[in-house]
């Protein structure tokens, strides 16, 4: 079950690859600067991730307009997730989880992904998503079993409408 609303923000500092380079995202960092939007997803280059990075990159204005910053985590090296997101031409700024210990912190971390595959990776993020105040707390929650379901971005925008 994921962090509940309330509860304050794990803080963490995760590496982001991009064709300007390489450097550290800091999640307190951006307090000051407005709300945030967490959205875990499990893995680059597959079908329900691009869908979703994709079209909140062509959101992205309306996130900003929302006062929310907005950041994409998985456990990809931040080289496969800089090559997704050139390749996608997604344009969500992409946190590296690489040991998934954020998502761990977040408690949206799958025990066994995909077993029905014969992969069973543990650590992978669960499709979540949560929105993060100017103090450090969490206002909106959620986390999705299915990876292949998409978060409530109606709700999410709802929410985001009443802290800007």
């Amino acid at each position: 079950m994921a962090l509940p609303v309330g509860t304050k923000a794990p803080d963490f500092t995760l590496p982001t690859k991009t064709p300007e380079g390489s450097k550290q995202i800091t999640l307190s960092d951006h307090f000051a600067e407005g709300n945030t939007l967490l959205l875990f997803f499990p893995m680059a280059f597959t079908g329900t991730c691009t869908t979703e990075m994709c079209g909140i990159s062509d959101g992205l204005r309306e996130y900003r307009q929302l006062n929310a910053a907005v950041y994409g985590i998985s456990g990809d090296n931040p080289f496969a997730q800089e090559a997704w997101a050139q390749k996608e031409r997604i344009s969500v700024p992409l946190l590296s989880d690489y040991e998934h210990k954020v998502a761990r912190e977040y408690d949206v971390a799958y025990d066994s992904f995909l077993p029905q595959l014969n992969l069973s990776m543990g650590g992978v993020a669960k499709r979540a998503a949560f929105i993060i105040d100017r103090a450090g707390v969490i206002q909106y929650s959620e986390s999705n079993e299915d990876a292949r379901e998409l978060p409530d971005f109606e709700k999410i925008k709802a929410k985001l409408e009443t802290l800007k």
